[in-house]
């Protein structure tokens, strides 16, 4: 099982048309690949987005510290659900919602993550995608990213200098993406936090 000490990965798959399609993102804190641990092997791609670091932890540790400590187990169990919604809303987004709606949430996921991650804040982060992995996660072509990213600017929603994002409106970003941050479960009331592992 490998965990994210520093940078952003992304986890991918490529279609037989050479077409790639980018199913999550992650960044430092996260487990990248929990379910391998009993799947064995991959049916996906990670790669590395920037420089970073990861941990390596063999999957017969994995399966002897959950045995040993269930506790853990159900962190683990409780990582993957979480993982499992992210996807969800993924999906949904790519399926169901227009190119400046699938933008706007997916800005508006990042900022969230990214802040928890003490990488940036809502309002001011780093985008650590380019265009073209941007395309890749919302099926739009980089054109496309480009002139939705244009768009959002001009509605004050956001700005933007090289790879700096600004959210200028939050609500009304959030309003468009129709996102709602509950399915990360970030909340301190959540009822699972006591079995949510410590980032």
């Amino acid at each position: 099982m490998l965990c994210l000490i520093a940078g952003f990965a992304i986890r991918h798959k490529v279609a037989g048309n050479g077409l790639r399609q980018i199913f999550s993102i992650h960044m430092k804190g996260d487990p990248v690949d929990l379910h391998n641990s009993m799947l064995g092997t991959a049916d996906h791609n990670l790669q590395m987005l920037s420089d970073g670091r990861a941990t390596f932890i063999p999957i017969d540790s994995v399966k002897e510290l959950t045995l040993a400590h269930p506790t853990v187990g159900q962190a683990m169990w409780y990582e993957t659900l979480v993982e499992a919604a992210i996807f969800r809303e993924w999906t949904l987004n790519i399926g169901r919602r227009d190119a400046r709606s699938r933008m706007a949430r997916l800005l508006c996921e990042l900022a969230v993550r990214i802040e928890q991650a003490d990488l940036g804040t809502v309002e001011n982060f780093e985008m650590p995608m380019t265009q073209e992995e941007l395309g890749d996660a919302l099926s739009m072509t980089p054109i496309h990213v480009s002139r939705t990213l244009k768009t959002l600017a001009a509605d004050g929603l956001i700005s933007r200098e090289k790879r700096s994002i600004r959210i200028l409106n939050r609500d009304a970003l959030s309003k468009l993406g129709d996102f709602d941050s509950a399915y990360l479960r970030l909340s301190k009331d959540s009822d699972a936090d006591e079995l949510a592992p410590v980032k």
